[in-house]
């Protein structure tokens, strides 16, 4: 990446500082770019969830690993649960989606509080053999008695096509269709196993999953630089963990960096495999080289620019994220390593520039909070619109839960430190509830900014992106007005 001007900027920069300056380019589609990273994940497209308990859970990882990105499980979260939800996230299909089962006997009301943990508006009415014999959505809940038995309501007019179905002629099948919304995918008994929609069938042909070596969906978690860390990491790669994040707020600190050592040495001995372990957060090029240095493979770049973080507020310290992230970024790979843009992210625009900027991955928290696949229940706010809630997690309510198995006095006294914000509603876009909607976006966006760029790859894409520096005023000019002025 080179600026626009020959003089350098004489401060640092966030992401609405900057615009990306459209080159001579030869790539004639946005399909024709690869958007795989290459910082050892794995990962087919450039968007990493955060280990936030409101936004990272079992659902999120199935479906952000099946379109190719990676969810890191937090490590608030207990080993035993780790271990399940990944040994479950690695039973999962590859294409085909979860689907949502009950049978004739089940209420309305069963049905409709399965219905908001997926995307895809389809509850599936199995027989006691587990074939099924009809679906129910939303609309066919409505004015109807919730106490209602769903045999009554479901439409057994249903698609059933065998797991080997190619998601083409699954399209092909649903596109057009009056009378199944979505095809049941089933086994060779004829058992359900999987959900696919058009718009699913569609995805499956233009994303790549992020698959391990034997086949199945890759999930990372984080690892904390508290306790015994070469524990922890043996039992998080037991547990089948693809990608380690050692994870504190400041990464660049003795504790980091002795726990990290631990946990590279760890994991070499436990693994017959070279695990790729992420590490930080920091904001400094120095920072950078002492994480490398110590074992990390991929450098996590952003203090206080995150939706839920009051740290910048509370204490002044951090770094405008665009800058940040130039400068590790770049520092890491004098080094051979790489580096997640972490926090920031507003739009899809601010993913194609930290990518710009040199990194290999954006992690992204709060934006995907108000999806379906989120971990949080559905609420409805006065007007009856729906969110979810997100949390910081260095918030009050992060350190509470973190906290319980302590004596009363410590969790007091760690209480009065907290940083971020306990409670937001994230409200859910009606017309783009999952966060597959989001990728789609963040996708078409990262591909778009490529060919105007004139790179078919992120390396490419980093090593030709033209920068330029813009005020206020010219952020604000470039942005849409739907509704006039």
């Amino acid at each position: 990446m080179r600026f626009h001007t020959d003089t350098p900027p004489v401060y640092d920069l966030t992401y609405d500082d900057v615009f990306l300056m459209p080159n001579r380019s030869a790539v004639a589609s946005r399909f024709d770019v690869d958007l795989a990273t290459s910082d050892g994940t794995g990962a087919t497209i450039p968007v990493v969830v955060a280990n936030m308990t409101a936004v990272a859970g079992r659902r999120m990882a199935e479906t952000m690993a099946r379109r190719g990105g990676l969810v890191v499980l937090p490590q608030d979260v207990d080993p035993a649960a780790v271990r399940e939800i990944v040994a479950w996230v690695k039973s999962r299909h590859v294409v085909w989606d979860t689907p949502l089962v009950l049978t004739a006997g089940d209420a309305v009301a069963d049905a409709l509080n399965l219905l908001p943990k997926r995307a895809h508006d389809a509850v599936v009415i199995v027989d006691a053999d587990g074939h099924p014999v009809g679906v129910v959505n939303e609309a066919a809940c409505v004015g109807v008695d919730r106490f209602t038995r769903l045999g009554e309501v479901a439409d057994p007019a249903i698609l059933t096509m065998p797991l080997t179905a190619a998601p083409r002629d699954v399209f092909d099948r649903l596109h057009g269709g009056r009378t199944a919304r979505v095809a049941l995918g089933v086994d060779e008994e004829g058992r359900l196993a999987g959900v696919l929609t058009e718009v699913g069938a569609l995805r499956a042909e233009l994303y790549r999953p992020a698959l391990d070596d034997k086949g199945r969906l890759r999930v990372a978690a984080a690892v904390g630089v508290n306790g015994d860390v070469a524990a922890k990491t043996t039992a998080l790669l037991e547990a089948e963990v693809d990608t380690l994040v050692v994870d504190t707020a400041h990464g660049h600190q003795e504790k980091m960096i002795t726990g990290l050592r631990a946990i590279r040495a760890a994991a070499d001995a436990v693994s017959e495999r070279h695990v790729t372990i992420a590490a930080g957060n920091v904001v400094t090029a120095e920072g950078t080289r002492d994480l490398v240095e110590a074992g990390a493979d991929v450098v996590k770049v952003g203090v206080g620019p995150g939706a839920m973080c009051t740290t910048r507020m509370m204490t002044g310290v951090g770094r405008p994220q665009f800058s940040a992230v130039l400068e590790c970024a770049t520092a890491a790979r004098e080094l051979g390593a790489r580096v997640w843009a972490d926090g920031g992210v507003r739009h899809p625009r601010d993913v194609a520039l930290a990518l710009a900027a040199g990194a290999s991955s954006v992690m992204v928290g709060s934006w995907f909070a108000g999806t379906y696949e989120s971990p949080g229940d559905l609420l409805r706010d006065e007007q009856g619109r729906a969110y979810k809630e997100s949390f910081g997690m260095a918030s009050k309510r992060a350190v509470t839960a973190r906290t319980r198995g302590e004596g009363a006095f410590d969790r007091a006294r760690k209480a009065l430190f907290e940083e971020g914000i306990s409670t937001s509603r994230m409200r859910l876009d009606p017309a783009a509830p999952s966060v597959e909607d989001l990728l789609d976006a963040i996708c078409s966006g990262v591909r778009s900014a490529a060919t105007y760029t004139g790179a078919s790859t992120l390396e490419e894409f980093h090593a030709k992106a033209v920068v330029g520096i813009q005020s206020a005023s010219g952020f604000a000019e470039g942005a849409p007005r739907p509704h006039g002025w």
